[in-house]
């Protein structure tokens, strides 16, 4: 039988309009103030919950599909999740706080002080959820958009850039001897002198060094380039597979198997597979909410087709639902991985009805097809892929207290009846806590 395993939860909606589009919102949060976010993070920790990740997408996309993006809140507003961070780290003790950030953003000099700086003041418990999300590299350089590879190696360069300041002082570095009065010895402080491909900046950096241990990498890619920056760089990987034994197991094995490429070893990275649960409260409701989603109407489509509009960039509300799916509609800019998870194994001559209904039908634990059930039924599940070997998994939502009471409520005491989720908390911070099973 499995044991602990790692929860955390993906803020998908980012900082941005909690509750949007649902019922919840007349309980009239206000999401550009920090009270729902804190109040949802005290509910994480009171869970157990390891660490909450932030979503972000700094733009709005192209000028041509702006309205896309916020006519209906999917793709933005959204504010600066670093500046977030703080209010949440106030609001808790032991939760794990990992806003995202983009290398293109930061220079390495500034981000290294600053996530130093909030590494201190939350008691060691800053993660970074570094992308390279290049549709992005307008707002911050005149400079041509890097492709996918060269985004990753920008990033490569950038976190070795933000460790090689981190590590300028080097032990002894920091004496704080009252009897002599000498705080720090400057005979210890590395001088750093990177002059990169992307980036130019020297140390040392003017900041202390972290007693225990840096800010916690996270990263979210599926390519093969990025699977190999998780395995060299991260010590959390928010992986996206299908949910059966073949795929978990090939999935972690490859990136063990970048990780110990890198020097690594295979047990330093928490592979946490990402799951948007709806719990029930009976088999029988699981029963009628997945047939009722085997047919849904063309409301639901409609919907549907405005998320994929947002995420796509491309206005898929325009289309004939019952004419084959051109994927020469999408621009350049737009991933391939995003088009194919929607096209599925389908294939191209699918009419865009196809491609929305299997996105709406749901599918339950009990026969693996989908995420919906009980909380006992979920927590099979979580056994199940803890037998596999897996490190724990991402819940995926919203922040709206709704949200997390309505997947956690029952869920908790099962997953703790069970030995599966967390009494307590280790002694220092997030990466003491990926690191206590």
């Amino acid at each position: 039988m499995t044991g602990l395993q790692h929860f955390g939860w993906f803020l998908a909606r980012g900082f941005g309009p909690q509750g949007w589009g649902y019922p919840s919102l007349d309980w009239d949060y206000d999401w550009t103030r920090p009270d729902i976010y804190q109040e949802a993070a005290r509910t994480l920790e009171q869970a157990g919950f390891d660490l909450v990740i932030i979503e972000d997408a700094p733009s709005l996309g192209s000028a041509e599909t702006i309205d896309l993006r916020v006519r209906h809140a999917f793709g933005g507003p959204k504010h600066d999740p670093l500046l977030l961070a703080p209010y949440m780290f106030q609001a808790t003790r032991h939760l794990g706080v990992v806003p995202t950030v983009n290398p293109a953003a930061y220079l390495p000099y500034t981000a290294a002080r600053q996530f130093s700086s909030l590494q201190h003041l939350s008691g060691h418990r800053l993660g970074l959820n570094v992308v390279t999300d290049t549709g992005s590299a307008r707002h911050f350089s005149a400079e041509p958009q890097l492709g996918h590879d060269a985004a990753y190696d920008r990033a490569e360069e950038w976190l070795d850039g933000i460790r090689s300041l981190w590590r300028s002082w080097e032990d002894g570095a920091l004496v704080a001897d009252r009897s002599t009065g000498v705080y720090a010895d400057g005979s210890r402080l590395r001088a750093v002198r990177h002059r990169g491909e992307h980036f130019a900046f020297d140390g040392p950096l003017n900041a202390i060094p972290f007693d225990d241990g840096e800010p916690a990498i996270v990263s979210p890619g599926g390519s093969g380039r990025g699977l190999g920056f998780a395995g060299a760089n991260s010590d959390v990987q928010l992986a996206l597979a299908p949910l059966d034994e073949q795929s978990v197991r090939g999935y972690r094995a490859r990136i063990h198997d970048a990780a110990v490429a890198a020097g690594r070893s295979a047990q330093d990275i928490k592979i946490l597979f990402a799951i948007q649960p709806v719990i029930t409260a009976s088999a029988e409701e699981a029963d009628r909410i997945v047939a009722a989603s085997a047919d849904p109407d063309d409301a639901v489509l409609v919907q549907i087709a405005r998320k994929q509009s947002s995420d796509l960039e491309t206005d898929l509300t325009a289309l004939d639902l019952d004419r084959p799916l051109d994927p020469s509609i999408f621009g350049t800019h737009v991933s391939r991985g995003s088009i194919q998870r929607l096209i599925g194994d389908r294939g191209e001559g699918a009419p865009l009805r196809a491609h929305l209904t299997a996105l709406a039908r749901a599918g339950r634990f009990t026969d693996r097809t989908g995420f919906v059930g009980t909380a006992e039924e979920f927590a099979d599940l979580i056994e199940e892929l803890g037998d596999w070997g897996n490190d724990g998994v991402l819940l995926w939502g919203d922040f709206h207290p709704v949200t997390l009471h309505r997947t956690l409520d029952e869920l908790v005491p099962v997953l703790r009846r069970r030995g599966i989720l967390r009494r307590e908390y280790a002694d220092g911070g997030l990466q003491a806590n990926l690191r206590a099973f």
